[in-house]
């Protein structure tokens, strides 16, 4: 048996305990047996509390119960002792060999060490960021990239067939505003000033696109002020009624030129997204538009569908969907008086589309101010007869910037919010993604500008990089950097590994699948960067206890073969949180 994976060891010492327990109740040989990794590592590597589960039942001391177990327990080459300890833990300390076989396990995985088949290549969609593209994306939104394409690493590397998805808004009012917050800006480049929206996008990259418009297309698209304004709701009106207004009054005065400026404005904000998240290192397989749900019929299809099911009704001549009968706190729209589909009703079908694509897991990830959404499209499923569960939603809390133990405000060009591109301008990609991992998503994170442009090791990215590239450095001294050097390692004598400092940090080496499972399945990749905080501790730890580079041969190949096993752990961790693993600094 592998005595590398906690999974595995677990599984051993389960199994030893139960021959043991088969053997002392046989009528209890059904209970289930825990298996935890004691707090204090003076309490051995694992410990169960099995003794305890069974007092009730056999009316019996756990300590007494523990060691009957203890008696009956099967020998093992990977325990070395086993004993009884506070009311009737049962701790066992594995062997010298169980210890430190995990060294070459990982320097035999190499960039596979950590993976694992959890998901048995079930098929799961990742969709988040999806981002209205009437903008450049915030800070925000870079928290929820951040997450998601680090969810989806670890989704993958436990076993799961992982699609990464971005959902366009490029259907709706929003898009409207900015077409029409373009066109604004570009009749002003003829000299025609018409009051701008306080209420339309305000942002210079309006004015940027407005300036290319007019550098293709001339003045294609000029009106006359008194032919813009002549339906528009005066100044003094509601500022919503007048930006609709300027919106029909768009669509009215220029006919395809409209589309050709709202297209304009599409193509441009969305291949900036691109841009942005690529070089934030975040890519996805799909692109979705939601004005293809529009074009193929699905959202009509899915609101006639609903309403041949009896979950649809009419009041004040708007559809209603029944929401309060699956769990909603009131019924939605999803077809508007004047006809037009709400939000809601594209959402429907694009979810069912989801799984008509054959996801067997579905995963949203969404801001915290959605929160209230989740039951309604929930309930749409259960109507559809779908499975809901089928369907998990993440949400991402807001980002605050600070410097100085102050809040920060960053200069911008794209309004009043900060932009991810001059937050990746000012700290970089790494600190950017390691930093957003530093919580859990549905935590309010306070980014501090000044730690993560820092050198030092209070930085946590800084650290764990730094303990990569003090690993690459002292194999380069030991002339031991070359791929035939690293392999020549595997061969190294783990059993000169005996300082207590070298024996933890192979402890920790092996928790790393568990650590990959655990994220894996609460949807929770900020535990690889806490883990991988803790791992360059210990090497840290004992790089300034030992040193590396002893005159003993025998015993410089097996530290170097520990550091190595560390260095690789360190990278694999790293790269699923989409942040490098530096040679030198």
């Amino acid at each position: 048996m592998p005595a590398n994976s906690p999974t595995d060891l677990k599984a051993h010492i389960a199994q030893l305990l139960h021959t043991a327990l088969s053997g002392v109740a046989p009528t209890a040989a059904a209970t289930e047996i825990l298996i935890e990794r004691p707090k204090q590592a003076s309490h051995g590597d694992f410990a169960s509390n099995l003794a305890m589960q069974l007092a009730r039942a056999l009316r019996a001391n756990p300590r007494e119960i523990a060691q009957k177990l203890l008696a009956a327990l099967p020998v093992s080459l990977l325990i070395e002792k086993a004993e009884i300890a506070g009311a009737g833990f049962i701790n066992f300390t594995l062997s010298h060999a169980a210890r430190t076989a995990v060294i070459a396990e990982v320097l035999a995985q190499g960039a596979d060490f950590g993976r694992i088949k959890l998901g048995s290549g079930c098929k799961v969609q990742v969709e988040f960021v999806s981002a209205n593209p009437t903008g450049p994306l915030h800070v925000g939104h870079g928290r929820g990239a951040a997450y998601g394409a680090s969810l989806a690493a670890v989704l993958d590397f436990a076993g799961y067939a992982v699609t990464r998805e971005y959902y366009v808004n490029d259907a709706g009012r929003q898009m409207d505003i900015l077409a029409v917050s373009t066109w604004l800006r570009y009749l002003e480049l003829h000299d025609i000033t018409i009051p701008f929206p306080p209420n339309a996008y305000q942002g210079d990259y309006v004015r940027s696109m407005a300036l290319g418009i007019k550098q293709e297309d001339g003045a294609r698209h000029v009106r006359a002020t008194e032919a813009v304004l002549s339906d528009v709701p005066s100044i003094e009106s509601d500022i919503e009624e007048r930006l609709d207004g300027l919106i029909a009054a768009g669509k009215r005065l220029l006919g395809t030129g409209w589309q050709r400026i709202h297209q304009y404005a599409l193509n441009e904000q969305l291949e900036d997204c691109k841009q942005d998240l690529a070089a934030f290192g975040v890519n996805f397989e799909v692109w979705y538009s939601e004005n293809s749900l529009y074009t193929s019929g699905a959202v009509q299809r899915i609101v006639e569908r609903l309403e041949q099911q009896g979950h649809i009704y009419v009041k004040e001549g708007a559809k209603w969907f029944r929401s309060t009968a699956f769990g909603d706190e009131k019924d939605r729209v999803v077809q508007r008086d004047n006809g037009l589909y709400t939000y809601f009703a594209s959402d429907i079908a694009y979810h069912l589309e989801k799984f008509e694509r054959g996801f067997d897991k579905v995963i949203d990830i969404w801001g915290a101010d959605h929160h209230g959404y989740i039951p309604r499209v929930k309930g749409a499923l259960t109507a559809l007869g779908l499975d809901a569960n089928k369907l998990d939603v993440t949400l991402v809390q807001f980002v605050s910037l600070y410097r100085n133990g102050e809040k920060a405000s960053m200069s911008t060009r794209a309004g009043e919010y900060v932009t991810l591109r001059a937050l990746r301008e000012e700290v970089g990609n790494d600190a950017c993604r390691f930093f957003y991992m530093l919580r859990k998503s549905d935590l309010a994170l306070d980014f501090d500008l000044d730690l993560a442009t820092s050198q030092s090791n209070d930085n946590p990215v800084y650290y764990v990089q730094y303990a990569h590239a003090r690993i690459c450095s002292v194999l380069v001294q030991a002339k031991a950097g070359l791929a035939t050097a690293v392999a020549e390692l595997a061969h190294a004598n783990p059993a000169l590994l005996t300082h207590p400092l070298e024996l933890a940090l192979c402890a920790q080496l092996r928790e790393f699948p568990a650590v990959i499972e655990a994220a894996a399945r609460d949807y929770a990749p900020h535990g690889v960067a806490f883990y991988l905080r803790e791992l360059a501790a210990g090497f840290h730890g004992w790089y300034n206890a030992e040193r590396l580079l002893v005159e003993n041969v025998s015993l410089q190949r097996s530290r170097l073969a520990l550091a190595q096993a560390v260095k690789q752990t360190l990278a694999n961790g790293l790269k699923l949180l989409g942040v490098s693993a530096p040679e030198s600094m």
